[in-house]
């Protein structure tokens, strides 16, 4: 934990316990909000202040469990917030949010510890270039391109796919990303931060990562403030060494969870939905840190669990606002087999305009949403009538929409042990020269299949590329809207 030479010699009496939720009486120095303190019989629980009741009470929230306390215990001030630790040696290591080195390795030497709150930069500083930056997933770098020191969210409901598009990013980005990235676990499962960590060892890239966990089997207070914890090492990166971090969350929605449990258990009234009334400056603290300057950018990649696939549930709302990039999974397209279930017409970025990704990108994008929107208008007649009842331009449209559809699917490095499917990587070129192929026709003598979970457009053509079992999952879900 962070050592601190110059803590107050300030001292306080536990007066009273609900929970998570802890009175303290200082009877000389009543300390600022957001410091730290410490109690129990070994100094094991760490609590923070979040409001001051009268000039001799402090109410805190519990960053551990608060198992063994009573009332009557002393209560140390520490002098300061909760602090994360910085520095060279933090990298290829696992944190909890005190900063706790969790990977059974001897602490890092030579950290800094700073201060876990800080302002976000100020506008004269912030950069204003725009540049994309490539995934190696078609479907999002033709029509949703990332940008690089931007935030990306990747929306979806329980079971959609959000972690392992999360995964399978930092599988392709981490590798041909010079800077540093830090991932951050918020609120999500212990197991999975565990095969992260294995992953990427095994993938060679951990010797540039920093990971930081606060997970579901902890207090709301550890999990509310781990974001920070992270974004702390972030900005040291970007600020004293000049170095692009890409910043991976898996979920955000967990950090704002986090923060209504709090406001709960301060008794704060709720909002709409039992949200907190202060959902917007919470989350602003945390995004508004995310920034490009002109030494440096941190690109953020955020996954948003979205609470019974409603995308107007407030922490979805509030989130959108914060993002140059939204990326929605789509639960009827993972039922039909077209992985990753990302939703081209809902999901949008603000880098897709000719001056950034030029002109000939800019118009297939557009070319092909044009074209998948109208298939799905014809999806109703399709139901009802038949493809029969559709005109010869109509049946074109339906075709071409069809494997546009099956062309956006991938294979993934990260499934690779459950599908057996080697993954594949595409750079952008190869994925818009294969959309302008399937929208000049090329492809409408080839079957539907040849285009399923593929890489380049070339494999649907080199018989010794394509699979063996072309996707029976596909034609079973669609083939009743399309025969």
């Amino acid at each position: 934990m962070m050592d601190r030479k110059n803590a107050s010699p300030n001292s306080g009496t536990v007066i009273a316990i609900r929970g998570s939720v802890v009175d303290i009486l200082f009877a000389q120095q009543l300390p600022p909000i957001r410091t730290l303190l410490t109690t129990g019989e070994k100094g094991q629980v760490f609590l923070e202040v979040f409001s001051q009741l009268d000039e001799h009470r402090v109410r805190c929230i519990a960053l551990t469990p608060t198992q063994g306390l009573a009332r009557g215990m002393v209560v140390d001030d520490s002098g300061g917030p909760l602090l994360a630790p910085v520095g060279k040696t933090i990298i290829s290591r696992m944190f909890d949010v005190f900063g706790n080195a969790i990977d059974h390795k001897p602490p890092p030497i030579d950290t800094q510890w700073r201060s876990v709150h800080n302002e976000p930069p100020a506008i004269d500083q912030l950069a204003t270039k725009s540049e994309v930056f490539e995934s190696g997933i078609k479907v999002i770098d033709v029509l949703m391109p990332l940008e690089r020191g931007g935030k990306a969210g990747l929306f979806g409901g329980a079971g959609v796919g959000k972690t392992v598009l999360l995964t399978e990013m930092i599988h392709n980005m981490v590798g041909q990303h010079a800077g540093v990235s830090i991932f951050c676990g918020i609120g999500e499962r212990c197991r999975e931060g565990e095969e992260l960590y294995r992953e990427m060892k095994a993938a060679g890239v951990l010797d540039n990562m920093v990971m930081v966990f606060g997970q579901m089997n902890e207090p709301p207070g550890a999990r509310f403030r781990v974001g920070h914890a992270a974004l702390t090492m972030a900005e040291y990166f970007r600020d004293d060494e000049h170095r692009d971090v890409l910043l991976l969350i898996d979920n955000i929605f967990r950090f704002i969870q986090a923060g209504m449990e709090v406001s709960g258990l301060m008794g704060q009234m709720p909002a709409r939905l039992g949200y907190q009334p202060t959902l917007g400056t919470e989350l602003s603290q945390l995004e508004d840190r995310i920034a490009n300057t002109d030494t440096g950018a941190i690109t953020s990649i955020q996954a948003v669990y979205v609470p019974a696939d409603d995308f107007t549930d407030p922490a979805a709302v509030h989130t959108f606002s914060h993002l140059s990039a939204s990326i929605v999974l789509s639960r009827k397209r993972a039922s039909e087999g077209l992985y990753p279930a990302i939703d081209p017409l809902q999901s949008n970025s603000k880098m897709a305009t000719p001056s950034i990704i030029g002109q000939r990108h800019y118009d297939l994008a557009q070319k092909i949403r044009s074209t998948l929107a109208q298939y799905e208008e014809l999806k109703d007649i399709i139901a009802m009538l038949g493809m029969e009842q559709l005109s010869v331009a109509d049946h074109k449209i339906v075709a071409r929409a069809r494997r546009l559809e099956r062309f956006f699917t991938q294979p993934f490095f990260t499934t690779e042990q459950f599908t057996s499917m080697p993954g594949k990587l595409v750079s952008l070129s190869e994925a818009l020269d294969g959309c302008e192929r399937i929208l000049l026709d090329e492809f409408k003598d080839y079957p539907e299949s040849a285009l399923y979970m593929i890489g380049s457009i070339d494999e649907a053509i080199n018989p010794k590329l394509e699979k063996i079992n072309a996707q029976p999952t596909v034609d079973k879900q669609t083939d009743k809207q399309g025969t």
